[in-house]
């Protein structure tokens, strides 16, 4: 029988037709969507909470309301999106929202000068000068750090707070940055008025003048200025949520879950705060952000809880609820009366806080400070006054759980140890102690701990039944022995420190270089605990010294002698 090939072939064509013509059509809605603008905001619907991991590769979420995803998307992001068919609906952006007039933009303030009122947005010229004159006028405890430059070229600045501003005494670092997401902006203004209210109280108020005395406080409170100043230098009308180049800024770092990139090439404000991050160790960090009032705290990537998830929850619910006593009814009260898992609300990946907290092993919470992206300049000092208390609550935090110094027994130098837990820590939630300060913090639930230190040519050591009350300091040193315990240089004379060795605990120190001038003695035992020193005085004949030691019990000890511009160790046993 003849075959009839007319009617395959003709529903062929009508398909590839119909598969043209809808992606003309694609592209003419891609067109006009995004002829004046790298970024849309829009609204649709989901079935499942499942569909959000997938989604969130696919486009920026801001906000999930049960069914409801409120996301932005560049013209790239948009396109895979239509492609999976959801139905969506087009929303005004929120950068756009306000007039000139609401935005109050420059105000009448003088920059760099204490009596500012922040009820305005200042330019981004305006904003330089006021960063400038921070530290200008008052340089003995602020410094401005230049992090890195934008895509366009707007300087990401910090500064830096505290009595010592331009050494590192191991005092313990902390970090605020702010509007990541160039169109968030209520943390903006906020961290250049906590900074205006630190320099200006410093010596009047007790407070004040304590935290810069025994922190080091960086902020930064514009860390996407493109996306900020989009419209132009002059205004903050039509800021964007993405960087010049329209990445999602808060998408763009290594994620413990995702790989390196899982937000495509790292931009250039990306590498610079990665860079800034890692010539830093920020025990404590926040981000401000707008869109929903809560404070989101790890994981975003994980359904998992983190390590020290009893401790999160503790200091989030402390800065919601002293922001309840002094602002309206309702506000910061969304999910869980002000405060969310991350994983619990929505995924993303790439986010600032999960990097910070497993790459750095700090610790980072989202505060998302304003249901409205850009909020009218007069309400701004609203903001302020609501959260002012809590800030400074939580920049405390920092100091308090264990903290204290690992130095080496032999030498008393500082050493870089990891601080672990026991039985706790996972997911890289322990601590190091600071290379050169040999200073360690590590804020942690109140409990009763042990920790244990270890580091590479040293012997382990744990400490148990640490206790730690909420709001308080447990203060804790280490003192670590090296593995060569008593070896004495080879490049060194050959003498006899101690004799017999062993002994019953009655020795003979001989002193060194002919007994020539004071030398002060330790003796430590293998925990690296000093259990008795005193000075020898080895000037004329007398180089040979009784020292009674039959008091300690039988082991390994270490004698150093320190002479001032030399210092000799050896080892002996009581036996």
């Amino acid at each position: 029988m003849k075959r009839n090939y007319f009617v395959p072939i003709t529903f062929l064509f009508v398909f590839l037709a119909a598969s043209v013509h809808a992606q003309e059509k694609k592209q003419q809605t891609l067109e006009k969507l995004f002829a004046n603008s790298r970024e849309i905001y829009f609204t649709f619907q989901i079935f499942d909470r499942e569909e959000i991991p997938v989604l969130t590769r696919i486009i920026s979420i801001d906000n999930v309301k049960g069914r409801d995803v409120y996301a932005f998307a560049n013209k790239s992001e948009f396109s895979n999106f239509l492609d999976l068919g959801y139905a969506y609906n087009l929303l005004p952006h929120p950068g756009s929202l306000l007039s000139e007039q609401e935005l109050n933009m420059g105000g009448n303030q003088k920059s760099g000068k204490s009596a500012t009122v922040w009820n305005f947005y200042p330019t981004y010229d305006q904003y330089v000068a006021y960063m400038q004159g921070f530290a200008a006028d008052h340089p003995a405890i602020c410094r401005l750090d230049t992090i890195g430059t934008s895509v366009q070229g707007r300087l990401l600045l910090a500064v830096k707070l505290s009595d010592s501003v331009n050494v590192n005494r191991g005092l313990p670092e902390f970090l605020f940055t702010s509007s990541i997401h160039g169109d968030e902006t209520t943390g903006y203004v906020m961290l250049l008025h906590l900074i205006d209210s630190l320099v200006s109280n410093y010596g009047s108020v007790p407070r004040v003048t304590n935290l810069l005395n025994n922190f080091q406080i960086y902020i930064n409170p514009l860390a996407n200025p493109d996306g900020t100043y989009a419209g132009g230098n002059g205004t903050v009308s039509g800021a964007q949520r993405y960087n010049a180049n329209g990445y999602d800024l808060n998408r763009n770092f290594p994620d413990p879950a995702d790989g390196s990139h899982p937000g495509g090439t790292w931009q250039p404000e990306t590498k610079a705060f990665m860079h800034y991050d890692s010539i830093h160790h920020f025990v404590m960090s926040a981000n401000f952000h707008g869109g929903a009032e809560v404070l989101n705290y790890p994981w975003d990537t994980w359904s998992r809880y983190h390590a020290d998830d009893t401790w999160e929850q503790f200091v989030c619910r402390e800065y919601a609820d002293t922001v309840h006593l002094h602002s309206p009814a309702g506000y910061l009260t969304d999910y869980n009366n002000g405060i969310t898992n991350g994983y619990a609300w929505y995924r993303i990946t790439g986010g600032r806080q999960d990097y910070t907290t497993y790459f750095h092993y700090g610790r980072e919470v989202t505060m998302e400070i304003s249901a409205v992206h850009l909020i009218p300049a007069n309400t701004i000092l609203n903001y302020w006054n609501y959260n002012r208390r809590s800030l400074l609550n939580y920049i405390e935090e920092t100091a308090y759980g264990i903290n204290g110094q690992v130095t080496d027994t032999a030498t008393g130098n500082p050493l870089k140890a990891q601080v672990f837990i026991t039985g706790h820590d996972i997911d890289n939630s322990f601590q190091y102690s600071n290379a050169s300060s040999g200073w360690y913090y590590r804020p942690i639930a109140q409990g009763n701990w042990a920790l244990t230190y270890s580091c590479l040519g040293y012997f382990t050591k744990t400490i148990h039944g640490i206790n730690v009350t909420n709001r308080s300091t447990t203060r804790i040193n280490a003192r670590l022995v090296p593995l060569d315990f008593g070896v004495i240089d080879k490049t060194r004379k050959n003498f006899t420190l101690v004799y017999p060795n062993p002994s019953n605990g009655n020795i003979h120190l001989l002193l060194p270089e002919g007994g020539s001038g004071s030398f002060n003695y330790s003796v430590f035992d293998m925990t690296g605990k000093m259990i008795q020193s005193g000075t020898l005085n080895g000037a004329g004949e007398k180089v040979v010294f009784a020292v009674d030691l039959t008091h300690l019990p039988k082991g390994i000890y270490l004698l150093k002698l320190d002479g001032g511009t030399s210092v000799y160790e050896n080892k002996f046993i009581i036996q």
